[in-house]
């Protein structure tokens, strides 16, 4: 066993099992430092494509272009697909022309389409005029359908065959053809003007006897996807139905393609990536290799957007400044206030903008939803009303003191489980990405509001 499999070996039993095990980096990089083109061929090559894509992720620039002009032999296109929109240029620019033509003569029609969609001109050429004349075309197709829409998404290759073949006829035509998919699930059944009117799958022709009609092997969930259909709604059928592929037709009703559960997966995973950054308030372009002056630009936006809303909640603030002059317990409890309000509306407006966008929130039952929110904001501002209560009885001696921050406390969580509930809906209605601006209106509601409820209880009670 070589060191090479020694160290797979080792990652592949730690605890990090499926990560890329920093020796391996280590080695590799010692051996493009010493100009060792066999020692990194002989690394390279045990690696999975997902492996080598993270592997150039995380290495720096100049360790990435020295380690790609020094391989400089057959690339996989696999490696291309795997890698992060932000390095994928670059790493083309890199590869030889030989060498990226080769790379992308070994795609299936979809995964040349997602390279080339994000790719600039010059780059788009390269890996177009590496294309034979129909896999070209059918790539620049795809391109010309709709971004985010099946078009995109699908590959050209799939299997058909005419609805009267038999598990014989098939079986035949799939062991004689030379142009078959690397990967496929189903053949899919067509009539004579070529609209699908079924698919078996694979398992149920190898288990069935030749003379077997196919149409008698058909699922029975059978789901046809148009053409111009966005993918988050393709991906929201596949997640559904527990689709494995589903045939893409034209305008016509024709069958021009196919998507696979891969694809769909990738778009829910893309998805949920994008919610996850704009809940935050970071640009969904981001990623660990953007430049300082990017990560900054792309956070900046939200950063301003808070600071608006902090401005507002300290005007609020300003119009109790004689309140909180006659007693500084006030500014001692407020922070504890806005902070437990603002983590209850993120907590409701998580778990609302995460329904919304697996559509378990809708209009059928927003009002029961609601209910349910609110009931838990004020259970929660109960409890911890009482425990602040407590505490600030203890604390200053002031018993109505007490009570104030008690009531505040029922009515900021109150206010932020309203919030985090009804601003996402609204906002969907509206045809605005609850993930993106949720954030700062829901902010602004739990601190206006818990301000105002604790300083005016304050005013109106204590002084």
């Amino acid at each position: 066993m070589t060191q090479t499999d020694d160290i797979v070996m080792d990652a592949a039993s730690g605890d990090d099992a499926y990560s890329l095990d920093r020796r391996m980096v280590a080695a590799i990089l010692g051996a493009v430092e010493a100009g060792d083109q066999q020692g990194l061929i002989d690394l390279m090559e045990p690696l999975h494509q997902a492996d080598i894509a993270d592997l150039l992720e995380q290495i720096g620039t100049q360790d990435r272009q020295d380690l790609i002009r020094l391989y400089d032999r057959e690339f996989d296109g696999e490696i291309l697909s795997e890698l992060d929109e932000s390095i994928r240029e670059e790493v083309i620019d890199l590869l030889t022309p030989q060498v990226l033509a080769e790379a992308v003569r070994e795609m299936d029609s979809d995964d040349v389409v997602d390279l080339v969609e994000d790719l600039g001109e010059p780059q788009q050429r390269a890996i177009l005029g590496a294309l034979g004349e129909i896999d070209r075309v059918a790539v620049e197709k795809a391109l010309s359908y709709p971004e985010y829409t099946a078009g995109r998404l699908m590959q050209r290759e799939v299997v058909m065959a005419p609805e009267h073949w038999t598990v014989g006829d098939a079986i035949d035509f799939l062991r004689g053809s030379d142009d078959l998919p690397d990967t496929f699930y189903h053949v899919v059944l067509v009539d004579p003007r070529l609209h699908p009117v079924g698919k078996v799958a694979l398992g149920s022709i190898m288990r069935s006897r030749r003379d077997v009609a196919l149409r008698d092997l058909t699922e029975e969930i059978f789901r046809v996807i148009p053409v111009t259909q966005g993918t988050d709604d393709v991906a929201y059928a596949f997640n559904q139905y527990h689709l494995i592929s589903a045939p893409v037709v034209d305008e016509e009703g024709r069958l021009i393609g196919q998507i696979t559960i891969d694809d769909a997966m990738t778009v829910l995973d893309d998805e949920h990536e994008e919610d996850i950054l704009r809940l935050a308030g970071v640009s969904e372009e981001s990623s660990l290799s953007d430049t300082i002056l990017e990560a900054t630009k792309g956070r900046a936006l939200w950063l301003f957007v808070n600071l608006l809303t902090a401005i507002l909640a300290s005007v609020v603030i300003s119009l109790f400044a004689d309140t909180i002059e006659q007693m500084v317990a006030l500014a001692v409890l407020m922070p504890i206030v806005a902070s437990m309000g603002g983590n209850a509306g993120t907590q409701t407006m998580t778990v609302a903008v995460r329904a919304l966008a697996t559509r378990d929130l809708t209009a059928q039952n927003a009002m029961r939803v609601l209910w349910r929110e609110v009931s838990v904001g004020a259970l929660n501002g109960l409890l911890f009303g009482l425990v602040m209560a407590l505490v600030a009885g203890f604390w200053f001696g002031v018993p109505m003191l007490a009570a104030v921050i008690g009531i505040a406390m029922v009515l900021t969580l109150v206010a932020a489980a309203l919030g985090g509930i009804v601003i996402p809906i609204l906002l969907d209605r509206f045809d605005i990405d609850p993930a993106l601006a949720s954030g700062p209106f829901v902010t602004t509601v739990t601190d206006v509001v818990g301000f105002f409820a604790f300083l005016g209880l304050a005013a109106a009670v204590l002084l």
